[in-house]
């Protein structure tokens, strides 16, 4: 019992980092980026490169984070700015723009399988059981990314101003905010927290150019079912993480893989604005 309430705990934790750069992307600029695999595929393989050349491997986590955050800003200038008035169109472009990314790391990392190591290795003592340090180290990282973001929206100008753009962007546009500078930072920020998510899931997982795929379909399902909030994001993470651990232990890893897509989906048909708090 101890050892599935731990896994139910990070794997919500894990769920939450990968969704975290989707949700800031969708709720201010209300587009889903499907390139959101491709970036953390990116920040898998920054790791990869940082681990290979002998360096210090936490030194990938800022580095995956700056990686992604400036391909972002190029992207959100020359390729999303264009379609935020044609979202199906921005929907299809950064599409292609991931399946794009992915071929340039097939052609400079081939298509191999390759592995890390987590850069803290061993397991603690809890309640009788043993469990992963680096694991428990995700809900730290979740929770320090979730507070994070809320005193950025909270407490700065720049979360103002994104707020600003949320709720009325022609408003915000006529008492001076600057929305273009808002919306290139926002899908920075989300671009660089995707490869900054790659980084972090990497020694949990293999590393190849369509690593980022399965875990692009359990975050847009999350982000679906919480809305536009950290709060609502966390609970929904929760959730669905327990339900995934639940059915994959006690009856199926296959059917466990299958079960954030259908629990999602029942939510939404019962409770169409999810978790949202709106």
């Amino acid at each position: 019992m101890i050892l599935l309430a731990l896994d139910t705990i990070t794997t919500a934790s894990l769920l939450f980092i990968i969704a975290t750069g989707l949700l800031v992307i969708f709720g201010v600029l209300k587009i889903i980026n499907f390139a959101h695999s491709a970036f953390l595929t990116l920040g898998a393989y920054a790791t990869l490169v940082v681990t290979n050349l002998g360096i210090n491997p936490w030194i990938a986590l800022p580095l995956a984070f700056v990686v992604g955050a400036l391909l972002g800003a190029v992207v959100e200038r020359f390729i999303v700015q264009p379609l935020y008035d044609r979202p199906l169109d921005a929907i299809l472009a950064t599409w292609g723009l991931g399946i794009v990314i992915g071929q340039v790391i097939t052609l400079a990392f081939g298509r191999e399988v390759q592995f890390t190591a987590a850069p803290i290795s061993g397991t603690l003592p809890i309640l009788g059981e043993t469990y992963s340090i680096y694991r428990l180290l995700l809900i730290a990282a979740a929770l320090a990314i979730g507070l994070g973001f809320t005193a950025l929206i909270e407490k700065t100008r720049l979360g103002l101003s994104a707020r600003a753009v949320i709720m009325n962007e022609d408003l915000a546009r006529g008492l001076g905010i600057d929305t273009s500078l808002v919306r290139l930072v926002t899908f920075a920020l989300g671009a660089g927290l995707a490869a900054l998510a790659g980084a972090l899931i990497t020694p949990l997982s293999s590393v190849d150019p369509n690593m980022g795929v399965p875990f692009l379909i359990n975050a847009f399902m999350v982000v679906m079912v919480a809305g536009t909030s950290f709060l609502s994001l966390a609970l929904a993470t929760l959730v669905l993480g327990a339900a995934q651990v639940v059915v994959s232990s006690l009856v199926s890893p296959i059917l466990g893989g299958m079960t954030i897509v259908v629990l999602a989906a029942v939510i939404l048909r019962i409770r169409p604005k999810g978790f949202s708090f709106d």
